[in-house]
């Protein structure tokens, strides 16, 4: 199975029309593709984005103007399952640059 033999909702992070799908595709030039730069920013700038949405939630929801407490605890798992993955993928790069400089050479 192939990542872009995958249905799109699975295929791109958090919804984001065209996400992993795209990137990782066969028959995408390499002159498309976005640089690891531009794809890690765009991660970044998404898990920002998640959260300040479910600030934004929990604010309204506490001030009373939403009572739609499902939506709010939604938008808040988004983030922080968002924001752990980041985390972990994070101390997996660390892990691998501290591998990269125990090799002898």
């Amino acid at each position: 199975m192939t990542l872009s033999s995958l249905p799109t909702s699975l295929a791109s992070p958090a919804g984001s029309a065209g996400g992993l799908g795209k990137m990782f595709s066969p028959n995408v030039a390499a002159s498309d593709s976005p640089s690891f730069g531009q794809m890690l920013q765009s991660a970044l700038g998404q898990v920002n984005s998640l959260q300040t949405h479910a600030g934004q939630m929990a604010q309204s929801f506490a001030q009373g103007k939403t009572s739609d407490i499902h939506t709010v605890m939604i938008a808040s798992e988004q983030a922080t399952l968002a924001l752990q993955m980041t985390t972990q993928i994070r101390n997996k790069a660390i892990d691998a640059y501290q591998e990269i400089m125990r090799i002898a050479m």
